[in-house]
């Protein structure tokens, strides 16, 4: 009877100490992530890039660090993490005015920027 409780305790403390394990690799495997390059084919400044989910209006903080993508570079943003199927890219050029585009997550997207994509600078 002593074995049998003893083999009874020695499972619950293998579970005691497997789940966390196990649970943090559940949650972190759950979680999408998106890698987004950006390529600046436009002739401005691309000073910021922020992240916000598609329908809220709820940036994070600025991607590019002290970096600016400068006309004819581009930026790789990789390991985004989403929490929803989509997430919203802003870029900030020099001028102040904000381009964005919409990208899915768990996909490597290539987002373009020309002269041409449209710009809201407030107006």
């Amino acid at each position: 009877m002593k074995n049998l409780r003893t083999k009874h305790n020695l499972g619950r403390f293998i579970i005691l100490c497997v789940a966390p394990f196990a649970l943090a690799a559940l949650s972190s495997a759950s979680t999408p992530t998106t890698s987004v390059n950006i390529v600046n084919d436009s002739n401005r400044e691309i000073r910021n890039v922020y992240l916000s989910h598609v329908n809220a209006d709820d940036w994070g903080t600025n991607q590019l660090g002290d970096t600016t993508i400068l006309s004819s570079q581009s930026f790789a943003l990789n390991n985004v993490a989403c929490d929803q199927q989509q997430i919203r890219v802003i870029g900030e050029d020099a001028d102040g005015c904000f381009l964005s585009t919409v990208v899915n997550c768990g996909d490597n997207s290539t987002w373009t920027i020309t002269n041409n994509t449209t710009r809201d600078c407030g107006n």
